[in-house]
């Protein structure tokens, strides 16, 4: 059991907290779901095209040594960094770069491990509980368009910050998922992928919906379409929601035993694996929320 959540700002109205907060306050509310760890994608305005990359880097006395290098890497590709900033166990920094997403990403392999790369795109996770990372990340402070956040009850893999959700797809910019569930194919699904020049960082099966939807849309498949073909593809029971600079989808299987929760209202979308995650946004309101059906998928977008 893990807690999926999401928010989507329809045309650039806000909550009365910030965008961030609103996805704490859905986390908070479904503590019982994931003791393991927490983490969030969160979606910036788009000022520039600058790039931002999440690195992780694990607590150690080496961790000075690992941004030394990854420094250098990036002078050595002639790129410029405008900002950085070393937190908890990720190492964010925001590049004037011209070169292509998946050149940039193997640039990094043998150095240190990027949990996300993207012109919008921030993966903070870690573990832990979201009332002790929250503050430590500055979580509340984040107000973009959109973002998704989970919570962790460990099953298939270890409990470690590289374990946790979000999963980006290397070197594709800016997707990203989380999931509730367990996908029962997964080592499958994914030699097939790699044998399509896919590439895993982790044995956690939500990465594997993240490579999966990439791949798909990197041979001009749309991400409804692809969403649909998962349903066909993925075997076991789960429910998932994926992110873009856009929109966030999600695709729910048969079995339909791991919730989906939304409200829609005329700027906002809302989801949550359980209703008092979306009760905790608009206090003391009588919500009409919808539960997805099963085997369901869809899309909501931005304005």
């Amino acid at each position: 059991m893990c807690a999926i959540a999401g928010i989507l700002y329809k045309n650039g109205k806000r909550l009365n907290y910030s965008t961030g907060e609103a996805l704490n306050r859905m986390l908070e509310a479904t503590l019982h779901r994931g003791p393991d760890s927490a983490g969030w994608a969160l979606y910036h305005d788009p000022k520039d095209e600058r790039l931002r990359l999440c690195f992780y880097i694990p607590r150690s006395k080496v961790a000075k040594d690992v941004i030394a290098d990854i420094q250098k890497i990036i002078s050595d590709l002639g790129a410029e960094i405008v900002e950085d900033n070393f937190i908890g166990c990720i190492y964010m920094v925001k590049l004037k770069c011209s070169i292509p997403v998946r050149k940039l990403y193997q640039s990094f392999k043998s150095v240190a491990e990027l949990f996300s790369i993207g012109t919008r795109l921030d993966i903070i996770k870690d573990v832990g509980q979201p009332e002790d990372l929250a503050p430590l990340y500055s979580i509340n402070d984040f107000d973009g368009t959109h973002g998704l956040a989970h919570l962790r009850l460990a099953t298939e893999s270890g409990v470690h910050a590289n374990t946790t959700h979000p999963f980006w797809a290397p070197g594709f910019a800016d997707i990203c998922t989380v999931h509730n569930g367990m996908i029962t194919n997964y080592w499958i699904m994914r030699r097939r992928l790699e044998r399509r020049g896919m590439e895993f960082l982790s044995n956690n099966d939500t990465e594997l919906i993240a490579v999966y939807l990439a791949y798909k849309m990197s041979q001009d498949v749309l991400l409804e379409d692809a969403l649909k073909s998962s349903l066909d593809d993925f075997d076991g029971t789960y429910s998932y929601l994926v992110s873009t600079p856009d929109s966030i989808g999600f695709a729910k299987d048969k079995l339909a035993a791991k919730p989906v929760v939304v409200y829609e209202d005329d700027n906002v979308i809302a989801i949550s694996s359980e209703e008092v995650g979306l009760n905790s946004l608009f206090p003391g309101q009588t919500l009409e929320t919808t539960e997805q059906p099963p085997l369901t998928y869809g899309i909501w977008y931005r304005a």
